[in-house]
């Protein structure tokens, strides 16, 4: 069955049972995206049940083809309020925060960032916007469609896209790194 139909069945017919289906095919999916964001596997099986919890109370007004996308985009956005959660729970007291600050400078960090800002400026300025809108200024895919006059579905596919190609330029740059690191040291 398709995901249409499977939704169909359950907002129209009442079959609820169905939606175990839906859990099957893409738990593993947002199981994974969730991990990427929370880095905790405690963590990311609460998203995961949340997402499901959350998608099967909307799941009326859903529109799409597939429901991955739209999985997980709530399980993205359900990883990062739990991870704003988790930094006020563990936020502690003024006065204990000068005690916790490190007093070494992370470089390998700071290169790291600098090295993903120079990937990010090496893209077209359409994709940067989209990344800045994203990750930068914090925008909902919803809200950057309206802005850009894309599809939200179009959204979330230039920015896996925008990633993949990142990842790749990140990738080269690093070879290109230990190369030339391998190079004056010989």
């Amino acid at each position: 069955m398709e995901d249409r139909e499977i939704v169909r069945e359950i907002v129209e017919q009442g079959r609820t049972g169905l939606f175990t289906e839906i859990v099957k095919r893409y738990s593993g999916l947002v199981y994974s995206k969730a991990l990427g964001v929370v880095r905790r596997e405690d963590l990311a099986a609460d998203v995961t049940q949340t997402t499901f919890v959350k998608a099967y109370e909307q799941l009326a007004f859903w529109r799409g083809e597939r429901l991955g996308p739209w999985l997980v985009t709530i399980s993205m956005h359900t990883a990062l309020h739990t991870l704003e959660k988790e930094k006020v729970r563990r936020a502690q007291p003024v006065d204990n925060i000068a005690d916790n600050i490190p007093e070494t400078f992370d470089e390998e960090r700071e290169e790291m960032i600098l090295r993903m800002e120079t990937a990010i400026k090496q893209l077209p300025s359409g994709e940067q916007e989209l990344i800045k809108l994203h990750y930068y200024q914090k925008e909902k895919t919803a809200d950057i469609a309206r802005k850009t006059g894309l599809s939200q579905q179009n959204v979330l596919v230039k920015l896996h896209r925008i990633r993949e190609k990142l990842k790749s330029t990140l990738t080269t740059m690093n070879c290109a790194l230990v190369i030339s690191v391998g190079v004056t040291l010989a």
